[in-house]
């Protein structure tokens, strides 16, 4: 499990929308955590994938943003958004599996061109009768 340093960590706290009645008007209760993703020293292919897994979460300058209104507490939203960061950076952390190279056999390949040819053979046969 990788633990993400509170000095990478910036919460900023917003007005939330959904359930809260008139609480939602007056309470912040949503909130927007900004990590400093070279902060967390990954590893080159982590940081890679990391990247792909955030998408549009991660800015240009480093930045992964993650914004929780899903509870109607403060200290509810900002456990889920830790939750997330830790979640998508073990992620990151994942090796895939590495892709073996095949190639087609002889045999599947002489398959694919038969096929073509009877494909072919279908279609040009479609066409207007010619005048014998």
């Amino acid at each position: 499990m990788v633990e993400v340093p509170e000095s990478a960590i910036t919460e900023t706290f917003l007005a939330a929308s959904g359930p809260g009645g008139q609480n939602v008007n007056k309470v912040a209760t949503a909130v927007q955590m900004r990590v400093n993703v070279y902060a967390l020293r990954l590893e080159p292919y982590a940081f890679r994938k990391l990247k792909t897994l955030a998408g549009r979460k991660m800015t240009s300058s480093g930045e992964l943003i993650i914004t929780v209104r899903a509870y109607r507490t403060r200290e509810a939203n900002r456990a889920e958004a830790r939750r997330r960061v830790n979640e998508m950076v073990e992620q990151a952390y994942e090796r895939d599996a590495r892709r073996i190279k095949t190639r087609p056999s002889g045999a599947a390949k002489a398959r694919r061109v038969d096929t073509k040819k009877k494909k072919s053979n279908v279609k040009k046969m479609r066409g207007k009768p010619g005048l014998d």
